[in-house]
């Protein structure tokens, strides 16, 4: 049973990043950069991919993926968190906030095996060379890209449906900019431990799988390119990774600091550091990491300025 200080909330107030007054126009305008160059940059990427025949590989097929989730992850976000700079309350629907919460869900674990399919991808490209056609077939890849959506669907309906079965205090100010299971959690009036179980599962199996996987697939790119005997073959294989292992460092680092430390207030004021990381840097970063140091996309971007896409 509901405790009696419990009501059904119909809406709920958003702390924001931060109560200084004086920096809310700054951060306006920050993130209305960030967010432009966010957009245009994974769009970009995704164009590129699609308009060139000679992207049309595994290895890009899943980068047009995550450019895909980067622009839809940061979308879901930023655009409220725009309007909460400039007005007064910041107030937020119960079903807004709970489809908010979904698609934090789906798109942040649809990020992790995406980013878990491209280490694998890597792995045969670099050890199973000859098998890269079979391994990395058509199938396989619509196989490892369906299954990605799938996990973050079944994760994001687990999670959401856990805070649905909740009951709301009358004071239903959440202590974030946007709607996060932890705030959430210490906001409900009702006992909280399934959810957290629950929690706790899905992130053990969201972040900590993928990330084994993804380090059992540079161990084995590690141990192969060790076995190159040309210091320049050397550079050049392990290069053709850097990007992916920069990327995954800085996504599975700040989804780990943000959820497997311990709940506080404090760690909750961190963790909004850590979102800001992987909803709105990150998205940022990502088409820039995968395109400046690779040739692919620059000769693919000169001939799309050319009009010669084929």
């Amino acid at each position: 049973m509901p405790p009696k200080n419990a009501s059904f909330v119909t809406e709920f107030i958003l702390m924001g990043l931060t109560d200084l007054p004086y920096l809310q126009l700054p951060l306006f305008f920050l993130f209305l950069v960030m967010y432009v160059i966010t957009v245009l940059g994974n769009l970009g990427l995704v164009t590129l991919i699609l308009l060139n025949s000679h992207l049309h590989t595994p290895m890009y097929f899943f980068l047009l993926n995550l450019s895909f989730i980067d622009l839809c992850f940061s979308s879901v976000f930023t655009p409220k968190m725009l309007i909460n700079f400039t007005s007064k309350t910041n107030v937020i629907s119960y079903s807004g906030c709970m489809t908010q919460l979904f698609f934090l869900c789906g798109f942040g674990i649809s990020e992790c095996y995406m980013l878990t399919s491209m280490a694998y991808d890597r792995y045969v490209a670099i050890c199973n060379p000859l098998l890269y056609n079979v391994a990395m077939s058509p199938k396989v890849c619509f196989s490892l890209m369906l299954g990605s959506y799938l996990m973050a669907f079944s994760g994001a309906m687990a999670n959401t449906g856990c805070v649905l079965r909740l009951n709301f205090c009358d004071a239903a100010t959440i202590n974030h900019y946007l709607c996060d299971m932890l705030p959430l959690l210490q906001l409900s009036c009702t006992r909280t431990y399934i959810s957290k179980v629950v929690l706790l599962i899905s992130v053990g199996i969201d972040i900590i799988v993928p990330s084994v996987t993804i380090f059992v697939s540079y161990g084995c790119i590690l141990s192969s390119i060790l076995r190159i005997s040309s210091p320049e073959g050397r550079s050049k294989t392990f290069s053709t990774c850097s990007s992916h292992i920069f990327a995954v460092s800085l996504y599975f680092g700040s989804g780990a600091f943000a959820y497997l430390k311990p709940s506080s207030i404090g760690s909750v004021d961190e963790g909004k550091i850590s979102s800001v990381f992987y909803t709105n840097v990150i998205p940022l970063m990502n088409p820039f990491i995968y395109s400046l140091r690779n040739k692919d996309v620059k000769l693919a971007l000169r001939k799309t300025r050319s009009g010669r896409t084929f």
